[in-house]
């Protein structure tokens, strides 16, 4: 049985042409305030204070910052200004010296470690020169174990 799968579930529903619900009430608020505005200023003074209040408005309705309404933003931005903040430091000492003391063991592992393979490198190397230097006349255990590897894995 199939089953359809919602789609576009991010995008609004047009209501008004091309204007969603919330654009929609932002430009009714909008109106709202002008009509106060021409009701409280004279004509020259309601001019210069309409652009500035219809500019927010339409940006309150259209404008979003990082995919996010402009009020949102704005509220986020007010809680991180007047929320308290906590900054809680707290030393442990047993738990820093445990996971010194974990970090000193393991670099000690990795020293021991690398100084055996330098050592095995270096015997290998020696038999290495050796088996050259005699043209395959002398020939050690370890070099030919080496080589017999190397055969198989081709």
């Amino acid at each position: 049985m199939l089953f359809n799968t919602p789609q576009y579930i991010e995008i609004e529903d047009k209501i008004a042409g091309p204007l969603t619900a919330k654009q929609l009430m932002w430009m009714f608020g909008m109106g709202a305030a002008l009509l106060v505005l021409w009701g409280i200023l004279d004509q020259m003074t309601f001019i210069i204070s309409a652009i500035p209040v219809a500019g927010i408005f339409c940006a309150f309705a259209f404008y979003k910052p990082q995919g996010q309404p402009l009020i949102k933003f704005i509220v986020w931005g007010l809680f991180f200004v007047f929320r308290p903040k906590f900054y809680i430091w707290r030393r442990d000492y047993e738990k820093k010296k445990k996971r010194k003391e974990e970090e000193t063991h393991e670099v000690n592992d990795l020293l021991v470690k690398k100084q055996k393979n330098q050592k095995t490198l270096a015997e290998n190397i020696e038999g290495f020169a050796k088996t050259l230097d005699s043209e395959g006349k002398e020939r050690s255990e370890k070099i030919m174990e080496i080589i017999n590897k190397n055969r198989g894995k081709r």
